[in-house]
């Protein structure tokens, strides 16, 4: 299943490649349209391709969480934090904490 959006992410990432934001975007779009493999790969590939783009860590630490994988979550959370407070960005740092709390 795919949508308009998700076709249109992928045209401007052709134009853009290695642009975290839209992969980001991608990542959130097959997550929004249940597709929940395809949105865990993206976010995976993402962290591993552009480790600083710290707003990868909330959702895919939110993912982990929803599909159960408890341990990947709490890393995931740790790691964004550690990425987060590394760039000076205290709000991400933050969520990330909260999400790791109630994890």
């Amino acid at each position: 299943m795919e949508s308009n959006r998700l076709q249109q992410l992928f045209t401007f990432l052709e134009g853009s490649p290695g642009d975290a934001f839209i992969s980001f975007a991608i990542a959130k779009e097959y997550e929004g349209l249940g597709e929940l493999d395809k949105s865990l790969d993206t976010y995976e590939e993402l962290v591993k391709s552009k480790p600083e783009y710290v707003g990868t860590y909330y959702h895919l630490g939110k993912l982990y969480e929803k599909l159960e994988r408890f341990e990947e979550a709490e890393t995931t959370f740790t790691s964004g934090i550690a990425v987060a407070k590394a760039a000076g960005d205290k709000h991400s740092a933050g969520e990330l904490q909260g999400a790791l709390d109630m994890l």
